[in-house]
């Protein structure tokens, strides 16, 4: 098992590492839209679309940091704080992923870390 950790990417804000290498898969923890540069959450005024592009771009920085990118993720965990932002955030999500279709699940919860309206977690697969 190795400890992924990038710069690029927000620090964990627990006990917790960014991601983890274990066999041939990387499992990142959750991220949510904090402004790596600064560590502070950005929630730009409560708009889900923004807030999930800066996720997956959180997502990218820590997947570049083991030499992967967005084509390797195989699966994704996809939390909202209102299923009402679904259209705003699968817009965004498909996008970014563009004709690469990770297995997905998208759940509602009562509460986020930070009151963020989003969080993704992501599990990618290294291929040797």
């Amino acid at each position: 098992m190795r400890y992924i950790r990038t710069d690029s990417a927000p620090q964990a804000i627990g006990p917790y590492s960014q991601a983890v290498e274990a066999g041939d898969f990387v499992f990142l923890s959750g991220q949510i839209p904090i402004d790596p540069k600064t560590g502070e959450v950005n929630l730009f005024g409560g708009d889900l679309a923004k807030q999930t592009d800066l996720v997956i771009s959180n997502i990218e920085a820590i997947l570049k940091a083991r030499g992967l990118t967005l084509e390797n993720v195989v699966k994704a965990t996809v939390f909202l704080s209102d299923m009402g932002s679904f259209a705003k955030v699968n817009e965004v999500y498909a996008r970014r992923f563009g004709d690469r279709r990770p297995a997905r699940v998208c759940v509602e919860v009562s509460k986020l870390p930070k009151d963020v309206g989003v969080e993704i977690d992501v599990i990618a697969h290294i291929e040797r």
